[in-house]
């Protein structure tokens, strides 16, 4: 084998050979590998960026001091503290999920205090977990979204989960003067949650059909409701009746280790799915966003009719008729569906000066979540500073 070594010639200035050989040599290999660095440095970044956790925050509701609904003797807040457990043990088995449960024991949490623990995890979905009574033999699963009650049995399924608010002190002023047994109060929440309504009506849906396809459940529907534990989280958000208590053979099933492992594994899968089809809904709108950035605003000289003033007062996935005693007597009312949702609106107003006369109408009618739109013919635009000033 031969052998090497390496001869230095005494006169050779040492400096001279660093400058010479060493320094060119090195700067050659930064311009070389500064491209390979900025290639793995943007990878990593935009990998985190696309990899951010998809966090879901999982309500068990009742707990502690409140039982529940206790349909033949069962426990409704160990039944849906054990199917979200069971719920979130699955999720957290997912890549890119993070889990923050609202209580994971048998503890008390008042209902506004849920939404903060959404909202401070900034949560990107908010699911809560019951159990549904009546004094039937009723069964079956449903899944609610904030709105308003469209009949009574929506209304008496809200009532009896916001009554846990009694238990809570100083309750009136904590909720605004809400009253669980009003069905008034109800109104006040119906566009709270306007910007998350469709995603939580598609999250609903996948739950549903979970429910449906997967353990063959009689489907009770995605339906609106005036849930206080709904109110105040800023994402989509959703309540789930897993069933009736009250029915003797479906409250047997809720309370086994069966029908709650059967419950959580259709509540997860439905989550997982909705996940996925968030996150090309995200990468499709941001493709958008870019392009749309490069677009120039449409100024108020370039619409095609002088802009129309209208008051939104509901929203809703039912198209109701729109006659006056839908809608506490106010009239003229239009309709229009934007897409998952029937929209519904108060007058047509050649001013913004008159729509705000008409806004305080509508108010002063109970639709506290009123406010004005502009319309260009039929397309809505944005109120420009222009358009108030007329």
């Amino acid at each position: 084998m031969p052998e090497y070594c390496l001869i230095f010639d005494k006169d050779i200035n040492l400096m001279e050979f660093k400058n010479t050989y060493i320094l060119p040599s090195m700067r050659l290999i930064v311009v070389l590998l500064l491209p390979v660095f900025f290639i793995l440095f943007s990878y990593s970044k935009i990998h985190a960026q696309n990899n951010k956790a998809f966090v879901v925050v999982i309500d068990a509701g009742h707990g502690g001091k409140d039982p529940g609904n206790r349909g033949n003797g069962f426990y409704e807040k160990n039944i849906a503290l054990n199917i979200a457990l069971k719920t979130g043990a699955l999720l957290k088995k997912e890549a890119g999920i993070k889990v923050v449960y609202t209580r994971s024991s048998d503890i008390f949490i008042p209902l506004d205090k849920r939404a903060d623990i959404a909202n401070k995890a900034k949560a990107d979905l908010f699911v809560s977990i019951h159990c549904d009574a009546h004094n039937s033999d009723a069964y079956g699963a449903g899944t609610f979204v904030l709105g308003l009650h469209r009949n009574q049995d929506n209304f008496r399924i809200s009532q009896k989960e916001n009554s846990v608010i009694f238990l809570e002190d100083n309750y009136e002023k904590k909720y605004d003067g809400f009253d669980p047994n009003n069905p008034e109060s109800v109104i006040s929440l119906v566009l709270m949650q306007e910007d998350y309504l469709n995603h939580s009506i598609e999250i609903a849906n996948m739950i549903q059909q979970s429910f449906v396809q997967n353990l063959k459940r009689k489907n009770r529907t995605v339906k609106q409701a005036g849930f206080l534990v709904l109110r105040n989280t800023f994402m989509p958000s959703v309540l789930v009746e897993t069933g009736f208590l009250t029915n003797k053979r479906e409250g047997t099933y809720l309370n086994s280790k069966k029908g709650q492992d059967e419950m959580s594994r259709a509540i997860a899968k439905a989550v997982i799915r909705y996940r996925a089809s968030h996150e090309i809904e995200v990468r499709v709108g941001n493709s958008i966003n870019n392009q749309a950035d490069e677009q120039p605003e449409v100024s108020t000289k370039a619409m095609h009719h002088a802009p129309t003033f209208k008051i939104q007062i509901a929203a809703s996935t039912k198209k109701l008729e729109t006659e006056p005693y839908n809608f506490k007597g106010l009239r003229p009312i239009s309709r229009r569906k934007v897409g998952a949702l029937y929209r519904y609106y108060y007058g047509t107003f050649k001013s913004y000066k008159q729509a705000q006369s008409a806004l305080k109408h509508a108010l002063k009618n109970g639709y506290k979540g009123a406010y004005v739109k502009a319309f260009d013919g039929n397309n809505e635009v944005s109120i420009t500073p222009e358009m108030k000033s007329k």
